[in-house]
């Protein structure tokens, strides 16, 4: 993965949280903000939807545009629930080098 990606969305992160208290009929970010959680992860589920889709049918151009639509809905989410990629971030590195059934089976002891 290359730094490209990191820097847009830490970008992307900047701006939905500089968006977050403007005018709702000039800001989509703002609109959601002000809809609530449910609505934000209604969204984040319709785009979730959207992109298993693509990825289905194969289409790779959609599957790219619904992709960047779902890591925006998610970080919206992480915004208005007080996530932030840092603590995201931290739980990655925490599961580096354990195996994903490992990882699974200590979840299911929580």
């Amino acid at each position: 993965m290359t730094n490209e990606l990191s820097d847009a969305l830490a970008r992307l992160w900047q701006v939905i949280n500089e968006r977050r208290d403007a005018d709702p009929a000039a800001s989509y970010t703002a609109r959601l903000f002000s809809r609530g959680r449910e609505k934000i992860a209604q969204k984040l589920g319709e785009e979730a939807i959207e992109a298993v889709i693509e990825g289905v049918r194969g289409d790779r151009m959609r599957l790219v545009g619904e992709s960047a639509d779902l890591l925006y809905h998610l970080l919206v989410l992480w915004a208005e629930t007080g996530v932030s990629p840092a603590d995201v971030a931290g739980e990655l590195a925490r599961r580096e080098g354990i195996s994903g059934l490992a990882e699974k089976r200590g979840r299911a002891n929580l």
